[in-house]
């Protein structure tokens, strides 16, 4: 439900995320690229108008995991009629009832990436390579160093454009989101999902106890590149 001065908070929220989106890319060291990171807010079981809202505010990349929602909202009058030049990023899992088989690409292997990616580029013609995309592991303490995971999604890419010849700057790095994207640009990704730290906390039924929730992320995103993800 749309309370009144939701406005209000979204648009301070929104703003403190861009503000540390910039001074995360800021303390870049200078051998990265200088390219401001694309920020995706992520919207999923959020109603229409905090998406206006978001969108009135500047914010024009929006992220969703579910098709029917991304269907819903991309379709909806009140975001057709308002937000004219917004942005639709589909992060989600795609299910086999959406587009066939698609399913058993959903995450790889991260020494099947060059593979992988020469099939997409040699075979698939409908498809456009964008970048790599992944998860850091849940609750991962800095003090003990960089992120491993967004390390080995750093490596690589490097070992991808050492193989198929594509230029390092061409190739996109998905990784961040809303408790740990500066520390990810800081290290190199060009584009970063952060939905509650925008949006607030979401609501789902039949949520697992924070303990539960943690053991089940880790598991899935420990050590492993997620989807590769084709947007706009």
């Amino acid at each position: 439900m749309w309370k009144i001065g939701m406005s209000e908070e979204i648009g301070k929220a929104l703003q403190a995320v861009v503000d540390r989106v910039k001074q995360a890319a800021a303390r870049r060291p200078q051998m990265l690229q200088n390219v401001t990171p694309r920020l995706v807010a992520v919207s999923k079981t959020k109603p229409p108008e905090m998406v206006v809202e978001a969108y009135q505010q500047g914010q024009r990349n929006f992220g969703e995991n579910y098709v029917s929602e991304l269907v819903d909202k991309s379709s909806n009058p009140q975001i057709l009629s308002l937000c004219p030049e917004i942005k639709w990023h589909f992060i989600g899992h795609l299910q086999k009832n959406n587009v066939n088989k698609l399913l058993g690409k959903h995450g790889l292997p991260p020494e099947e990436t060059v593979n992988t990616v020469k099939y997409i580029i040699s075979r698939c013609p409908a498809l456009h390579f964008v970048g790599l995309m992944t998860i850091g592991r849940y609750g991962y303490d800095l003090t003990a160093g960089p992120n491993p995971d967004f390390q080995m999604l750093l490596s690589r890419r490097r070992e991808l454009c050492e193989n198929l010849k594509l230029p390092l700057e061409e190739v996109e790095l998905s990784m961040g989101m809303s408790t740990d994207f500066e520390h990810a640009i800081e290290v190199g990704s060009t584009n970063v999902r952060v939905g509650s730290t925008i949006f607030g906390e979401r609501e789902y039924p039949n949520t697992p106890s924070p303990e539960k929730k943690s053991k089940v992320m880790y598991a899935e995103t420990a050590g492993k590149m997620e989807q590769l993800t084709v947007t706009e």
